[in-house]
């Protein structure tokens, strides 16, 4: 598996949405030092991974290239399906090693530095789980999103109701989820997507258990074009 090196530049954009308080966290200590432990757990349960990958084998064709940012040792993506390429980012060299998906990786804590070490229109498309929530200055990474995605490709950021509060932005923390679907939609149209869809679902618990209907984690998206 090829690692991908990352250049030092810090890259601010000018379009900023947020105020200090909102991309402040509770905890500000190294993000590298929180995620340097590898965490070989699912964050999300069966009922959400499951509508989660459904999602991807909807979406996604075959003869793509993917990244899969803010990755960890899965990746979600349909068993069934090969792709082109998938290229992962994420916080612990160790977990994305594990994951078997991958065809190249690097590690890069995007709070410090949120130039991508890819090229202009390299991506087809863009996947994100449980993982917006911990960016302070999203609006630069949607427009680097926006940059190293092909025209007509597309980014699909899912999360649900969970995280790691203290390390996520009070403008996380503080909102709804609804607010937070209208959050992630409104970053991205600042930065030139256009405006995107937004899935809320239940999700209910699979197998045999099914049939008493009981409830998953709720399932939430984004689904943007670069057009």
């Amino acid at each position: 598996m090829k690692n991908i090196s990352v250049s030092p530049f810090n890259f601010f954009m000018t379009s900023i949405l947020l105020n200090g308080y909102q991309r402040s966290k509770e905890d500000n200590s190294d993000d590298l030092i929180f995620y340097a432990q590898p965490r070989f757990v699912n964050h999300l349960d069966d009922a959400f991974r499951g509508r989660l990958t459904k999602l991807y084998r909807d979406k996604l064709t075959k003869d793509i290239t993917v990244l899969d940012l803010m990755s960890s040792w899965v990746s979600h993506l349909p068993e069934e399906v090969s792709y082109k390429r998938v290229i992962g980012h994420g916080m612990n060299a160790i977990e994305l090693e594990k994951n078997q998906r991958l065809d190249a990786h690097w590690v890069q804590d995007l709070n410090k530095n949120q130039v991508l070490p890819l090229d202009d229109s390299s991506i087809d498309a863009c996947l994100m789980v449980a993982a917006w929530q911990y960016l302070q200055y999203p609006e630069n990474v949607a427009a680097e999103l926006k940059r190293v995605i092909k025209r007509g490709g597309q980014l699909i950021v899912s999360f649900s109701n969970r995280a790691f509060w203290t390390k996520a932005p009070r403008v996380w923390v503080e909102g709804s989820n609804n607010d937070r679907l209208n959050y992630v939609k409104d970053v991205l149209m600042a930065q030139g997507w256009l405006e995107p869809i937004c899935i809320s679902e239940e999700t209910y618990q699979p197998g045999v258990v099914s049939f008493l209907g009981l409830k998953g984690d709720p399932f939430f998206s984004v689904l943007a074009s670069n057009d």
